[in-house]
């Protein structure tokens, strides 16, 4: 039998498949029932403190300050938030406890 070429070469990129892997391939109810366990939990864990989706409408200035730093600006306007959320929260200088 003819040694089977990898199917990802030095730069991370995967070569066109071939008839023969797919022939080799199995479907993923003829996996052991330990592999289709860890298969299974492959991807992100879940969070404790998911992210909910909402809707905002804010000014076009402030949009635009925002995504003009690039990708992440969603993460950024979020942290921008919850920084907002803690000072609000802290007690002021002088006021009564």
């Amino acid at each position: 039998m003819a040694k089977q070429k990898p199917l990802i070469d030095a730069d991370g990129e995967v070569r066109e498949l071939t008839a023969a892997d797919f022939k080799r391939m199995k479907p993923f109810s003829a996996l052991p029932k330990d592999e289709q366990a860890k298969l299974r939990k492959l991807g992100r864990p879940k969070s404790d403190k998911p992210k909910e989706l909402v809707t905002v409408r804010l000014d076009a200035d402030g949009l635009a300050f925002l995504r003009s730093g690039g990708p992440g600006w969603q993460t950024r306007l979020n942290a921008l938030v919850a920084s907002a959320a803690k000072r609000a929260k802290k007690p002021k200088r002088g006021a009564a406890r």
